[in-house]
């Protein structure tokens, strides 16, 4: 908690309002003494230390065998019956106890926000009746806070006076935080969760206070944790308990966690297992880096083996594993959980680039949209309820990441952010260090990450020195960035989707099942729509499974985007059996044609297409800058 507060000082640089939800942790045993002048140390020091003084193992044990021989241990007794002491457990403890009792006092999360503020600044929702406050001498003073002062403080963050809220789950129940459309401060909320704690209906209800309806804009919550990769062990319990609540609640996933959590952060799913039993499996190798596993079993005291050799099949579970991990010093924690996580990440773009990943409903926030058809699929036979097939003209702005964000987020030209341009587009990219996947057979992959303006990407090491990117100086970065950054922002996109709304649960397993993603749309106007999106490359076996007459597959110029943004392959009607995919090449994707007769090369080259020999195999590819007319061309000529 203390690490948490002093992150929060030093790197918190937001524009709008700011929220802090903690379970708040304050001293409350030592009363303040009725002096003067306050020296008052509430720093929970004494917690820590009792602990010492009552815990730490000072008694001598001696080992005995028992009837089967096995060396146990039991406490040492005198003569007379009284314990025996060790010496040098005794003074060790007392040494540490010194050094604690020596240490400077650190002041709380919610003291260290308001000592950096200023009362003026702060708003504090805590149920506290008396806090200690700095006067504007810098002498530490006594406030006694009444009944009121918890409704007065949450008045003055609605009415933007203060523009930092704390508050815990005193000041959590039955209030409102968010940017309401009647109240002054309509400023969108920033949420820091410092302490969100174990139960996820406490979780909810917090996260609630500032994401409302009735609001000028949504919250932007900030899950906040340090550099202790063992941390993740709460995490990933909040987001598993957030998810699996939201799923009983209303039937959505997003209800709970409302895509607060990456995949990767919930570190008891199926992915998480799985890679868990791998990572057992290749520290009984010894493929590991971080720990081998005589020293991993000594550390955690867990049994892993067999009597007779080999793992055992009753390995630890995923929760008993985090547990002991949390024991272990933090240079091995972080060390453990790199190698671990670079397992889980693994299988998780695995499973994102096999258009399986379960990534729960996601909300997209657009400008406007019109419906331009909308067919009915199933009726109901029983409640009437109907299942159709919408489509939508989408209207949206662009919103790329600014370049002075991404100056506050990395150091460019650092070794660690490398400005890069592609040599054939001409867009740049900053390449920052990746978590790096490590293979079933214990194999590390080194990765890089492209931050562009639009999207990012990781990259293998091998892909990017294949690929056309290239390193350039800072000041041709930053003018490139800017540019593509304004046009980006300056030109709103239109597209086209497709949802399959209503009663889906009869005919889900009818709709195509390689793409499986719910979505909300919601526009400006408060205008919604939420179904199981379509692509356009499904339309075709839609309107054949559903004997539609009014829906039409794609036209020939569109087959092109729709294979590279798809992935799925479609059929081309030409003089050869043609099937245009997407294949990647050189880190690159890229159009290739198949099915193509080797005698027509000359032809197909004449249409503008390129070969190139890969593996002693000629393959044949379409640009991508003049894909649709070529393909056009190619469809139409026999």
């Amino acid at each position: 908690m203390i690490l948490l507060a002093w992150w929060f000082l030093r790197h918190v640089e937001v524009e709008g309002p700011v929220i802090i939800w903690s379970k708040i942790m304050t001293n409350r045993r030592n009363p303040a003494p009725p002096a003067a002048t306050l020296d008052i140390n509430c720093d929970c020091k004494e917690y820590v230390i009792d602990y010492l003084t009552k815990s730490f193992p000072v008694r001598l044990m001696q080992v005995f065998a028992d009837e089967d021989g096995n060396l146990r241990s039991e406490a040492m007794s005198d003569e007379e019956g009284n314990p025996v002491f060790c010496p040098r457990a005794i003074a060790a403890r007392d040494a540490l106890i010194e050094q604690l009792c020596a240490l400077p006092p650190i002041a709380t999360a919610l003291d260290a926000i308001i000592e950096h503020f200023g009362t003026d600044a702060v708003a504090e929702v805590t149920g506290r009746t008396r806090r200690l406050v700095l006067g504007r001498d810098g002498e530490q003073r006594l406030e006694r806070r009444g009944p009121n002062a918890n409704v007065a403080e949450a008045q003055s963050f609605m009415e933007g006076t203060k523009r930092i809220l704390v508050f815990s789950d005193a000041g959590g129940t039955g209030r409102s935080y968010h940017a309401d459309v009647g109240a002054r401060n309509q400023q969108r909320r920033v949420h820091f969760l410092l302490e969100p704690g174990w139960r996820a209906d406490n979780a909810i209800q917090g996260l609630g206070r500032t994401n409302r309806t009735n609001q000028a804009s949504a919250p932007l919550f900030r899950p906040v944790t340090t550099d202790v990769k063992g941390e993740r062990r709460f995490i990933s319990t909040i987001a598993r308990r957030l998810d699996a609540l939201g799923a009983l609640t209303r039937g959505q996933r997003q209800t709970g966690g409302q895509n607060l959590f990456d995949p990767a952060d919930n570190l008891e799913s199926d992915y998480a297992r799985d890679a868990l039993s791998r990572w057992f499996q290749l520290l009984y190798d010894g493929k590991l880096e971080a720990t081998t596993f005589a020293n991993f079993v000594e550390r955690t005291g867990l049994r892993l083996e067999n009597p007779d050799g080999g793992l055992t099949d009753n390995l630890p579970t995923i929760q008993r594993w985090l547990n002991r991990i949390l024991a272990l010093p933090i240079a091995l924690q972080n060390a453990i959980f790199e190698e671990y996580l670079g397992l889980v990440e693994a299988r998780i773009e695995a499973a994102r680039e096999a258009g399986t990943l379960d990534q729960g409903l996601e909300t997209v926030r657009v400008d406007r949209f019109t419906v331009t058809a909308n067919e009915l699929l199933r009726t109901d036979s029983v409640t009437g309820a109907e299942t159709r097939l919408v489509s939508l003209e989408v209207a949206r702005h662009l919103r790329p990441l600014r370049l002075q964000r991404l100056v506050r987020m990395h150091e460019i030209g650092s070794p660690h952010a490398i400005p890069m341009r592609n040599a054939r587009s001409g867009k740049v990219a900053l390449s920052v260090p990746a978590r790096r996947l490590i293979r079933d057979d214990g194999a590390v992959i080194e990765r890089r990450r492209l931050l562009r303006p639009l999207k990012s990407a990781n990259w293998t090491l091998e892909a990017l020195a294949e690929s056309h990117w290239e390193e350039i100086g800072v000041i041709a970065f930053t003018s490139a960035w800017r540019a593509e950054e304004e046009e980006a922002a300056a030109c709103p996109v239109t597209e086209r989707v497709h949802l399959a709304t209503g009663l889906l649960l009869p005919v889900w397993k009818r709709l195509p099942g390689d793409h499986v993603r719910v979505t909300r749309l919601v526009a400006e106007d408060g205008q919604s729509i939420i179904g199981r999106e379509v692509l356009d490359v499904d339309l075709a076996a839609i309107a054949e499974t559903f004997g539609l007459s009014g829906v039409r597959g794609p036209l020939v110029e569109q087959i092109g985007a729709l294979v590279l943004a798809s992935g799925k392959p479609l059929c081309l009607a030409s003089h050869d059996p043609l099937t245009v995919k997407r294949s990647l090449v050189g880190g690159e994707q890229r159009l290739e044609l198949t099915g193509f007769s080797p005698d027509r090369l000359d032809w197909y080259k004449g249409k503008g297409c390129f070969t190139e020999i890969i593996r002693y195999r000629t393959r044949l590819f379409v640009p991508m800058s003049r894909a649709s007319k070529i393909l056009q061309s190619i469809a139409i000529e026999p």
